[in-house]
Parts: C-alpha cells; sequence; structure tokens
C-alpha cells in the first residue's frame, strides 16, 4: 500500500527580512514533515522563529526560499488569493488575541468561515446555523450565541475562536499561543477543548507555545533556537 501524502510538508524553508543594517534571517532550513491526524507543538524562546514558521505553513507569508505544502498544494507562486482559499478550504486558526470582530455577535464570528465559502440559499444558511450553534453549545456558549466580544470574558472569546476555527471541519488547525492570555483554569478548559475537538474532528494540530505542559499534549515536538530546529522529539 502506498503511504498517504503528508498533510503539510515543509522543505529547507527560510525567511529573510532586508534591514538597514544587512539582510536578518529569523528563520533558517526549516525541514518537517506532519501526517493527517498528528499533533505538532512548535517550541523555543521569543524570537526563535517559531509564529515565523507557524505563519509560512499556513501561507500567512511566503518563504524566502524553500516550499511548503499544504494539503497538496505547494503554495508557492500563488498569490495571495489563492492562498486565501486554500486556507479557507483547508485550515482553522486560533490566535493568541482571538482575532474575533467587535461587531458581530458570538454566533456571526462563528459563521464567518462559512459565509467567505459562500452560502447559497436559505436551506444553506440554515445548515450554517445548525452547525456553528453546535459547535458553541460544544464550547460551553450555547446561552451566549447574541453576545458581542465585549460582553465575554477572555476565556469566553477563545472558545468562540474554537468554534469558528472548527466549523468548516479543517484538516489541519493552527494555533498561536491559544493559551497565552488566560489563566490558569480557563487555559486548561481551553487545552482540553482544542485536544477533545481535535480528537472527534480528526484535525491535523500544529500549534506555538511556550507552556511545557501544552507542548507535552502534542505527540511531537519541535524545538526552534535563532531560526533553527535544534531537536524534533515524538
Amino acid at each position: 500500500m502506498t503511504p498517504a501524502s503528508p498533510i503539510l510538508e515543509v522543505n529547507h524553508v527560510s525567511r529573510i527580512y532586508p534591514t538597514a543594517a544587512g539582510p536578518l534571517t529569523v528563520l533558517h532550513e526549516a525541514s518537517f514533515a506532519l501526517a493527517a491526524g498528528e499533533s505538532l507543538a512548535l517550541v523555543g524562546p521569543s524570537g526563535s522563529g517559531k509564529t515565523t514558521l507557524l505563519g509560512l505553513c499556513a501561507g500567512l507569508d511566503q518563504p524566502t526560499t524553500g516550499t511548503v505544502t499544504l494539503a497538496g498544494r505547494v503554495l508557492a507562486g500563488l498569490d495571495e488569493d489563492a492562498r486565501a482559499r486554500v486556507r479557507n478550504e483547508t485550515t482553522g486558526f486560533v490566535f493568541q488575541n482571538f482575532q474575533l470582530i467587535p461587531s458581530l455577535t458570538a454566533l456571526e464570528n462563528v459563521l464567518v468561515p462559512l459565509e467567505l465559502r459562500g452560502l447559497r440559499g436559505a436551506d444553506a444558511r440554515r445548515q450554517a446555523e445548525a452547525s456553528a450553534k453546535a459547535l458553541l453549545e460544544r464550547v460551553g456558549l450555547g446561552a451566549r450565541l447574541d453576545h458581542y466580544p465585549v460582553q465575554l470574558s477572555g476565556g469566553e472569546q477563545q472558545r468562540v475562536a474554537l468554534a469558528r476555527a472548527f466549523v468548516t471541519d479543517p484538516s489541519i488547525l493552527f494555533c498561536d499561543e491559544p493559551t497565552g492570555n488566560l489563566d490558569g483554569a480557563t487555559a486548561a478548559l481551553v487545552t482540553e477543548l482544542i485536544f477533545g475537538l481535535n480528537r472527534e474532528k480528526g484535525t491535523t494540530l500544529v500549534l506555538v507555545t511556550h507552556d511545557a505542559e501544552l507542548a507535552k499534549r502534542c505527540g511531537r515536538v519541535l524545538r526552534l533556537r535563532g531560526g533553527e530546529i535544534m531537536t524534533a522529539a515524538n
């Protein structure tokens, strides 16, 4: 049997920025592959290149050299619109600062990725709303559908962000310090939701974290320092 292709493949990826003092390399020759259903933590000190690598994996930025293949699509050469379509079709995102739209309710925020795909007709709208409501129920916010972000605590906002990330049934979930702005008890709840939903949906997970306990929950860990992958552990 032919092995399945990796859902994420990073080959000799570097990111170099021009500065007045000369080229600044923030990521150097990173390579790894991730199979469907795996979980990976990117760890290391601040400035080690973790978030840069995450952004390159998700097609939020383009590498200076090297290639990223996401869900079978080589991102090199795609313009921003094409990369955005790949992200919308295959990925979910959870950020440290939640990134909710303040003028939208919790339900409306969760619906945004589905609306970007295009909801044609009343039936599609009803199905989308049912999916969004079910996920908000799953994260314990079934009674807060009509609340705006300003009316929600940080932990509640992050749970809305989780529901939004999973509403499209993504193949891969990218998390950037998902518990970084939360207190210990709330962070533990959000962590359980991330891994619980990940198991239920069979989603691949890539997360950036400074939290050693959170990293231990992942099947693999990549440690970065100075823009280079230093160790890879299972």
